[in-house]
């Protein structure tokens, strides 16, 4: 039997984060193609061909109608051609099939609008949660302290602790109503937080860059095969990524974020394929 994982990282509409997303996959040893959503509307390829699907940062629709909002409509409603299925259709099989989906930035913000996070209950329909505009007001531009929750059932960030990586948003705020958000505390889903230099979780910034509630980066669903953050794992994948590279020569090789994608290609590995 193939060992092989297949990702898929999903282009178009504003994504611009799709290659470095591509090269995480291959570099954690999976298998990856850059498909356009147009394809997979075209009916020309298909999400039940791969095991990861990987939705990047970008700008879907230039963020009209809020962040992602036209881009989960789009998958919500737009039929496959020469069929009724829809993109969220697919998704739905694929979810239910056990495989694992990722979503950084504008892709966390289209988990998010679709329902497929934190998706309480197991209802990967409805939105219940929002990301809206940083608290600064202004684009965020910069690398944060993180925290893993390792009570957390997260594929991702199994085995983790502190993480470094970078934050360039304008709508990063994560915003959940009380009930909502004591849900997420009590089943760990919050598997991401911005912490200070201590590593505690913070609500200051500019440590939290966005004011999200609770100092959540990174959210999963109770299975924890669905994952979204803030952050941006793809850019750090390697030592020359990191800010003070020229300046501690004593850097691993492999940055942090390629972590999270390793995680995920061996949770594959070992339970789906």
């Amino acid at each position: 039997m193939s060992r092989n994982v297949k990702a898929i990282v999903i282009t178009g509409n504003g994504t611009n984060c799709e290659r470095e997303v591509a090269t995480a996959c291959r570099l954690a040893g999976a298998d990856c193609d850059v498909v356009h959503i147009a394809e997979l509307l075209a009916g020309r390829v298909r999400l039940d061909g791969y095991h990861f699907l990987n939705l990047a940062g970008g700008f879907l629709d230039g963020d009209d109608l809020g962040s992602a909002k036209a881009g989960a409509n789009r998958l919500r409603h737009a039929a496959v051609h020469g069929s009724s299925e829809t993109l969220a259709d697919q998704l739905q099989q694929f979810i239910a099939a056990g495989k694992l989906v990722m979503g950084v930035c504008n892709g966390f913000q289209l988990m998010v609008k679709l329902g497929l996070l934190p998706a309480l209950g197991g209802d990967y329909l409805t939105q219940s949660a929002t990301l809206t505009h940083n608290d600064s007001g202004r684009f965020e531009d910069r690398w944060c302290e993180l925290v893993a929750d390792s009570d957390s059932p997260c594929v991702y960030t199994r085995g983790l602790d502190r993480l470094y990586l970078p934050v360039r948003h304008g709508e990063g705020k994560f915003v959940a109503d009380a009930a909502t958000l004591a849900a997420i505390e009590s089943g760990h889903l919050a598997a991401l937080r911005y912490t200070d230099a201590e590593g505690r979780p913070t609500m200051d910034y500019p440590q939290n860059p966005n004011g999200a509630m609770n100092a959540i980066a990174g959210v999963c669903d109770a299975s924890g095969r669905l994952f979204g953050l803030m952050p941006h794992p793809e850019a750090y994948v390697q030592r020359t990524h990191h800010p003070r590279w020229t300046r501690e020569p004593q850097l691993p090789e492999e940055g942090m974020g390629l972590w999270l994608y390793r995680n995920a290609i061996n949770f594959l590995r070992e339970a789906v394929l």
